[in-house]
């Protein structure tokens, strides 16, 4: 007969997983704070900033953020309008196609970039990037799988870590 204090506990891995799922969580909320406090902005706010910074020129047309984001143009307008109110971006009228509009990058804004702290996605980028070919594929399968367990591989979420808006795709 087993002593009942040399039993494992029925889920370990369960437990194990689930905590690790928290981590994530909370070092999401936590870059979220800490970036909102320190550059009065959003990850994805901040995500619209420095495609700009590194577009040439330094603007691009909603169409472009939103492609380069994986988001809806409505979700980038709305970003910019709030980035225009911050005076972090600039709109202008192309002067090539009058129908065509720039978003701009202004001083404001490169400022608030120098200013921010690393995103949470660079960290996972180097780390990521260091992985072998083999593991990469096999942290994306388990990601994947968790998504699905989540019932979530539905949603729409573009590759910015953050706890924000999001929004299943259209179709």
């Amino acid at each position: 007969m087993m002593d009942t204090m040399t039993q494992p506990a029925p889920y370990p891995r369960t437990d194990d997983a689930l905590i690790a799922l928290r981590r994530i969580l909370r070092a999401t909320e936590q870059y979220e704070r800490e970036l909102a406090q320190s550059a009065r902005l959003t990850p994805a706010k901040l995500r619209v900033l420095q495609i700009l910074a590194a577009a040439e020129g330094q603007r691009a047309t909603p169409t472009t953020l939103a492609g380069r984001m994986g988001v809806s143009q409505a979700t980038v307008t709305a970003l910019v309008d709030q980035l225009n109110k911050l005076g972090l971006t600039s709109r202008e009228r192309s002067v090539t196609d009058r129908r065509q509009l720039h978003v701009i990058l202004t001083e404001g804004g490169a400022q608030a970039l120098r200013d921010a702290p690393d995103a949470l996605q660079q960290h996972f980028v180097k780390g990521f990037q260091s992985m072998q070919d083999w593991e990469q594929s096999m942290l994306v399968a388990a990601l994947e799988r968790v998504a699905a367990m989540l019932n979530a591989q539905g949603i729409d979420a573009s590759p910015v870590l953050t706890l924000g808006e999001i929004s299943r795709p259209r179709g």
